[in-house]
């Protein structure tokens, strides 16, 4: 990459430098060559290096076209480079053209995005694993447990659908240019178990249940049938003045069942 690169921050341009740090996010890699692997915002390829020896299809996603010249010199007839937005693409779409078993989702995401790009992922695509590197505050609320300030809907979305294991810490020191905060890479694999009757109705009891996080859930759950979710909440030995966040993910998957 040549020294002078104008590095922006309005992409959130912070390039991994560290390769033991690379290694650890590879070696976390299960596709085999029946697969696909996407990588969101490859940079100037410090990660895509290594992904062009290991086999499998690939496709990276960059919006920077300054980079073209460090990334095209990766490009094989098994790693495609789109230069594009991914946050704009249709991945639906592009994903039809491609012959694949499972798909593994890669990438150091800029920070303002990261939710987005994490609900694009797992809206239009059904991934087997997601390894992604993300400001460690994020990183921690994916995986917050309730009863912390950090529990969410987000949480208890990403936990009810994989299993997320922390890979490794991530210091500022290792970006060029340096971020303010530290990240995390943080590995998300798809769990194949699934204990809720009604997806959609599930997931709306979770976003109508945080929607004011310091209000109970009589206050967020005022067009629900109160009668009904008191029962439910009776039989959990809670009740309505509980929050979202005192609540488990089997609570809630009781609760949506028994609605």
């Amino acid at each position: 990459m040549n020294k002078n690169f104008d590095f922006k921050k309005s992409l959130g341009q912070n390039f991994l430098k560290d390769e033991n740090i690379i290694k650890k996010i590879v070696n976390e890699i299960t596709a085999t060559k029946d697969d696909l692997i996407i990588e969101i915002g490859p940079g100037a390829g410090a990660i895509t290096k290594h992904l062009s020896a290991l086999h499998t299809n690939v496709i990276c996603f960059e919006i920077d076209k300054r980079l073209k010249e460090d990334l095209d010199k990766y490009k094989t007839d098994k790693l495609d480079i789109i230069y594009d937005d991914f946050l704009k693409i249709d991945l639906k779409e592009t994903l039809k053209k491609y012959n694949y078993k499972n798909i593994t989702f890669i990438g150091n995401l800029p920070y303002y995005i990261t939710t987005a790009i994490i609900n694009k992922i797992t809206e239009q695509s059904n991934p087997k694993e997601i390894i992604i590197m993300i400001q460690k505050e994020v990183a921690e609320r994916f995986m917050a447990k309730p009863n912390t300030k950090e529990y969410s809907s987000i949480s208890v979305f990403l936990q009810y659908n994989y299993d997320i294991k922390k890979v490794t810490l991530v210091s500022k020191e290792c970006f060029i240019p340096k971020p303010k905060v530290d990240s995390m890479v943080i590995k998300l694999t798809k769990k194949t178990d699934s204990k809720v009757i009604n997806k959609e109705q599930f997931y709306k009891l979770i976003k109508d249940s945080f929607t004011q996080k310091r209000k109970n859930l009589r206050n967020n759950l005022k067009n629900y049938d109160k009668e009904k979710l008191e029962k439910i909440l009776k039989t959990l030995n809670k009740d309505l003045t509980f929050r979202a966040e005192q609540l488990s993910i089997d609570d809630f998957i009781e609760i949506s069942n028994n609605l």
